[in-house]
């Protein structure tokens, strides 16, 4: 562990420490990124990523167990997307349930990507497609991989996949992202064609309150425009990689051996 006394403030060397300490496959857990390591193959790995993000919601150990559920439903995840039916899909997960998402919603989703694999054999080739190299950000590609999925069958309901196109900051297709582009010692990527400058930070509570905690935003709603303004902070201090220090940030407030209180001012305390 870090083993700051002191409040931790917005600074590249005490994020650079945060990140060496605990930026470590060994404090992943409870995450749904742990489900990732076992796919060694890409085409497998997308699947599961989008599945497992799509799935972030509510309470972790819910998160792990709806995730835990698909997953042993799928069995090999590129094999049953490519051959199976929306209708076979629809009776799989016929029971499953996550808060708002259903078995019905998964299917779609699922659904979805056989058509994206069938067109452009994986969903990197899907989402370079939509990408630019002088864009600013991935939004412009994010918006055309939402629209086909939508196109192809997902349907955009709540639950199941954000519009980036109305605002929403898309902390799951963030994490997704970041999830499949970065390769670290927490990160397993997989996708070569884009640059992790292009990324968004995950915008979660965690990260929300830290963020306003460390003084890089006073924005209350955490909407796509405050997800912007922070990754614009750390892209200040990491310009190749501005979601580097999310995972080692986000461990406070999730693991019940690290607290937020470190980011405090004085005042606040």
């Amino acid at each position: 562990m870090a083993g700051y006394k002191e409040k931790i403030t917005f600074d590249r060397l005490i994020l650079e420490d945060l990140y060496e300490n605990l930026n470590r496959r060994k404090f992943v857990h409870p995450d749904p990124l742990e489900f990732l390591y076992d796919y060694p193959d890409v085409r497998d790995r997308e699947i599961v990523a989008l599945v497992a993000s799509t799935l972030a919601y509510g309470r972790v150990n819910q998160i792990l167990r709806s995730v835990g559920k698909i997953l042993a439903l799928l069995g090999s995840p590129t094999r049953f997307v490519q051959t199976e039916s929306v209708e076979s899909m629809t009776e799989t997960f016929a029971s499953f349930k996550h808060r708002f998402t259903t078995g019905r919603d998964m299917a779609l989703l699922l659904y979805s990507l056989k058509g994206i694999l069938k067109e452009y054999g994986s969903l990197e080739n899907c989402f370079v497609s939509g990408f630019k190299e002088d864009d600013e950000t991935i939004i412009p590609a994010l918006e055309k991989f939402v629209n086909k999925m939508v196109a192809l069958g997902c349907g955009n309901g709540s639950g199941v996949i954000a519009d980036p196109g109305k605002g929403s900051a898309c902390k799951r297709l963030n994490l997704f992202l970041r999830w499949m582009v970065r390769n670290d010692d927490v990160d397993p990527g997989g996708w070569t064609s884009i640059p992790p400058s292009k990324l968004i930070i995950p915008l979660d509570t965690h990260m929300h309150n830290i963020s306003r905690m460390l003084g890089i935003t006073t924005r209350k709603q955490a909407n796509m425009q405050t997800a912007l303004e922070i990754t614009e902070a750390f892209k200040s201090i990491c310009p190749d990689d501005p979601v580097k220090y999310d995972f080692c940030l986000t461990r406070y407030g999730i693991r019940d051996d690290l607290s937020t209180d470190i980011f405090k001012n004085d005042s606040s305390r």
